[in-house]
C-alpha cells in the first residue's frame, strides 16, 4: 500500500507542476499573439507607437518565457519521478527585437513577424506535450 500511496503523490506533484507549466505557457501564448497582431500593425505602416506595443508584447512574452522554462524543467524532473520522459525544448531570439528596434524597415519588421510566429507555434507545441503529459498523468492516477 506504501507504493501506492507514493506513487500517486509523485503523480499529483507532477499533475501540479504540468498545470503550472501550462499556464504560464499560454500566457506565452497569449503574449505573443498580442505581438503577432501589433507586428502585422507595425507592418502596414503603424508607425512608433504600433512598435512600441509589439516590443512590450514581445518583452512581456519573454519574461513570461523565463518562468516557463523554470517550471518546465520543474516539470520534467516531475515526469522523471513517474517514469514518463517528455522531450521539450523551447526559446524565443533576442537579437530579432535589437534588429526591429534599430532598423524599422519593412525587412525587419517581417523577420520579427517570421520570429514571433515561429515562437508562437514553438510554444503551442509545447502546450500539447504538456497537455498530453497531463492526460497520460491523470489516466495513471485512475
Amino acid at each position: 500500500m506504501y507504493d501506492a500511496e507514493r506513487n500517486n503523490r509523485e503523480i499529483e506533484e507532477a499533475l501540479a507542476a504540468g498545470r503550472a507549466a501550462l499556464d504560464s505557457l499560454n500566457r506565452v501564448n497569449h503574449s505573443l499573439s498580442s505581438a503577432k497582431g501589433f507586428g502585422i500593425w507595425d507592418m502596414l505602416g503603424g508607425g512608433f507607437i504600433s512598435g512600441m506595443l509589439k516590443h512590450s508584447k514581445i518583452d512581456s512574452a519573454s519574461a513570461e518565457m523565463e518562468n516557463a522554462k523554470m517550471l518546465l524543467g520543474k516539470f520534467q524532473k516531475e515526469l522523471r519521478d513517474v517514469s514518463m520522459h517528455p522531450d521539450m525544448n523551447i526559446d524565443i531570439g533576442g537579437f530579432a527585437v535589437f534588429a526591429d528596434f534599430f532598423l524599422d524597415n519593412i525587412v525587419s519588421d517581417w523577420y520579427v513577424q517570421s520570429k514571433i510566429n515561429r515562437s508562437k507555434e514553438q510554444v503551442e507545441e509545447a502546450i500539447e506535450h504538456v497537455e498530453h503529459a497531463l492526460y497520460e498523468l491523470e489516466r495513471m492516477m485512475r
